[in-house]
């Protein structure tokens, strides 16, 4: 019981910190997010032993050319290419039953396009279109949150098939299909709120969302399960660190990006 509240109480200030930010200028967004980056990255580099700060230094150079100095459509898509192939070779690394040995430069391309790429088009994802869209950023952020806890608690109920028992042992097909279905359920009720994506393109919002959010999890805890620890942190009483807390949406954040850009333009 004690433990059930540390986390609910921990989850709240979790969720009014992400709003304020939201709502309060796009400025308390950016600086939010750049903070978390910088945690997740420093939880990856403890959780893989990655020595050096260089990686630090890297990450927010980049953040400060893709945030603040540029808007070039090249040069944002071609940081979107990189971030997305890496993020693919991880899958390959998260489906295979051979062990890998990372070396430290492929530590450091993992950690500057998987964590830091991720934090970037998170970021950026509300200026899509120009203007700071509040709404569509906290649609993404909700439909992530219904998946994750729908998929536990149908899970808890329902489970019965294992998902991924090498990497996660507790997750299960029914919970999936069960964060699926009410993602789809709150996609239906965001597309009333915010009008810049249609019904279709937000239904197909909450379902990228929730496959590449799973994967981003999965991922999390795999690199876990290799250092042999089972959270990434402790910053977060009851939900470990900051990077168990956005391991799915740092994922997902460059294929929304991308398909973003895809319903801007087909329409």
């Amino acid at each position: 019981m004690r433990e059930i509240l540390r986390r609910s109480i921990t989850g709240v200030i979790y969720v009014v910190l992400l709003l304020s930010a939201v709502f309060l200028s796009s400025d308390a967004f950016d600086f939010l997010f750049m903070a978390f980056g910088l945690a997740c990255l420093y939880e990856f580099k403890q959780i893989v032993k990655l020595k050096g700060y260089y990686v630090f230094v890297a990450y927010l150079a980049l953040w400060w050319i893709f945030i603040y100095l540029t808007n070039d459509a090249t040069a944002i898509n071609l940081l979107m290419i990189c971030t997305i192939t890496v993020n693919l070779a991880l899958l390959f690394f998260l489906f295979s039953k051979k062990t890998r040995h990372f070396t430290n430069f492929q530590k450091s391309i993992i950690a500057l396009f998987y964590i830091g790429g991720g934090c970037i088009f998170l970021t950026m994802i509300p200026y899509n279109q120009d203007s700071f869209a509040k709404f569509l950023i906290m649609g993404i952020f909700i439909l992530i949150w219904v998946n994750d806890t729908f998929a536990y608690l149908v899970g808890r109920t329902l489970g019965r098939t294992k998902l991924f028992p090498s990497v996660s042992p507790k997750k299960t097909i029914e919970g999936s299909v069960g964060g699926l279905i009410f993602a789809l359920l709150a996609a239906y009720f965001l597309s009333w709120q915010e009008t810049r994506l249609s019904l279709t393109e937000w239904m197909l919002m909450a379902c990228l969302i929730v496959v590449a959010g799973s994967l981003g999890d999965l991922l999390e805890s795999k690199f876990k399960r290799m250092a042999g620890v089972k959270d990434s942190g402790a910053i977060l009483p009851g939900h470990g660190g900051i990077w168990d807390r956005l391991d799915s949406l740092v994922f997902a954040a460059p294929f929304a990006y991308l398909i973003l850009n895809i319903f801007s333009y087909v329409s």
